[in-house]
Formats: C-alpha cells, sequence, structure tokens
C-alpha cells in the first residue's frame, strides 16, 4: 500500500481538489483507493457528496475512541472508498491534548487496512497541528500541492522543517516525495519563473541528507480550470462532472505520472535487493 499525505499549510492553493480527483483517477485506472478526509471543514467528504450530518461515525470517532478504519469507510464509487470527516473534529486538538501516543492514532489504525488499499491518500487540514501530525506519522509520503506565485511559496520552509523533524523523531520513513503545481496559467512569465525557482531549490537539496532530497516534481501541471472549481458544488470529481474537460485531463496525467513513478521506485528496489544477494552470496 502506497500512503499519502497531501499537504499545504496555506489554502486555496488547490489541496482538497487534488486529493479528490487525484484519487478518483487512480480509482479510474484499476487500483483500490482510500481516501481520509483529516480537515475539520470537510471539503474532500462534501466534494464527493458525503454530507456531515449523516448519523455515521467519522474521522473524529476515529481518533476520539475505540472506532477502527474498517467501520467508517464509505464507498462513493468503484475502487473508491472515503472515511469522511465532520466539524467535532476541531475539537480533536483539545481533546487530544492529554492523551499519550495521540501523534500516532492514525498511524496505528491504518496499519491495520494495509492490505485492503494499493493506495492511501490523507487531505489534511491547512495548518500544522495534531491532526496533520497524525497524517505525517501514518504515511509513506508527502505531496505539496503549489500554487506557481510568490506569496504560496511562503512558509515553505516552516513545512520542510515540520516533515524533518517528523522523519527524524516519529517516522523514519517520512519523505517529500511529489510537488504538483496547481492553479498554473501557463501563458504567465510569473508562473514559470516560480516554477523554475521551485526546480532549482530542490535540485540543490537532491545532494543532502533531506528528507525531501528524492522529490519529484511533477511534469504535470494541473492548470487554473474553471470545471474543476465547479464540480464540488455538484458533489462529483472531475472525471464525473466533467470527464472532457482540461481540469480531468490533467488530473488522468497526473494520476498515470503517479503511478509510473512509483513503479520505477518499485523496480529500483528490487534492482538494489537483487544486488545485495549478489554481493551476500
Amino acid at each position: 500500500m502506497r500512503s499519502i499525505a497531501i499537504i499545504n499549510q496555506k489554502g486555496g492553493v488547490g489541496k482538497t481538489t487534488t486529493a479528490v480527483n487525484l484519487s478518483a483517477a487512480l480509482a479510474a485506472s484499476g487500483h483500490r483507493v482510500g481516501l481520509i478526509d483529516l480537515d475539520p471543514q470537510a471539503h474532500a467528504s462534501l466534494h464527493l457528496g458525503l454530507s456531515p450530518m449523516q448519523e455515521l461515525p467519522t474521522v473524529y470517532d476515529l481518533l476520539t475512541s475505540e472506532v477502527k478504519l474498517a467501520e467508517i469507510w464509505q464507498s462513493v464509487g468503484e475502487n473508491l472508498k472515503v472515511a469522511s470527516s465532520h466539524i467535532d473534529l476541531a475539537a480533536a486538538e483539545v481533546e487530544l491534548a492529554g492523551v499519550v501516543g495521540r501523534e500516532v492514532i492514525l498511524r496505528d489504525k491504518l496499519a491495520l487496512e494495509r492490505e485492503q488499499f494499493d493506495y492511501v491518500l490523507i487531505d489534511c487540514p491547512p495548518s500544522l497541528g495534531i491532526l496533520t501530525l497524525n497524517a505525517l506519522s501514518a504515511v509513506d509520503d508527502v505531496f505539496l500541492p503549489l500554487q506557481p506565485h510568490f506569496l504560496a511559496l511562503h512558509g515553505l520552509s516552516k513545512l520542510l522543517q515540520t516533515i524533518d523533524l517528523v522523519s527524524r523523531r516519529l517516522n523514519d520513513r517520512l519523505r517529500l516525495a511529489g510537488v504538483i503545481m496547481c492553479l498554473y496559467e501557463s501563458g504567465t512569465r510569473l508562473a514559470a519563473e516560480v516554477t523554475s525557482d521551485v526546480e532549482s531549490f530542490f535540485d540543490e537539496a537532491a545532494s543532502t541528507e533531506s528528507a525531501w532530497r528524492d522529490v519529484h516534481l511533477f511534469a504535470s501541471r494541473i492548470r487554473r480550470n474553471i470545471r474543476l472549481a465547479e464540480a464540488p458544488s455538484f458533489e462529483q470529481s472531475i472525471f464525473s462532472y466533467s470527464p472532457q474537460s482540461a481540469g480531468a485531463a490533467d488530473y488522468r496525467a497526473l494520476a498515470d505520472e503517479v503511478i509510473s513513478m512509483y513503479a520505477a521506485k518499485l523496480q529500483k528496489g528490487s534492482s538494489e535487493s537483487l544486488g545485495e544477494s549478489r554481493l551476500v552470496a
């Protein structure tokens, strides 16, 4: 199972849109996908037609009681299940304040689901509190949706510090695996300049021991698209709402790139293991 947290503490950069539509695209490719909505605003849940008013257990119950993930999954389409959020999740920060091991509750419960899914994606809140720490402790990889705008780069260093800290203290598997350019306007010089700056920054990190040294800057760009903005109000992914739109094409391309990236990592890991076996022999 590939576990991915989608994080950016700045709102409005395409985080939830990416979590929902990348999940839907992976599911449409035949992979078993689970989407965990860890944001108290419940936008990912609403985007896929799951009302927070339903009398069903949610991620809030998952973190604050003995409820298991298997009890809260809701099917929203072929190969795609969602663990929905609720506004009560906003109180979890306070309720968990005195709980021992509060940062790893999600990790322990997600571990029981490893055989059920090919991919699990977590839509994180736009903050770096206990909910985001639970996500970072539970996953192997982080995807960072980034708007190619100078203001959107503000706070990036703080997020990278948090990833590095969690990697060293709570989850040594954690890596910033991918950066996704969202709300991209290909006709502007600003988008090209900011994208170039981001590429240069991460190129320099390749020679370090940081948790983002192997980051993949996805070639697929998520262009600014009105259909993507409209889809949540119809409680549908972009593939159900407007399958021929530019937004649908962009997320299909991103999903294909994600699948290829992990296939290449798997092949590389197998080759390295084979090489080590030969050395031992």
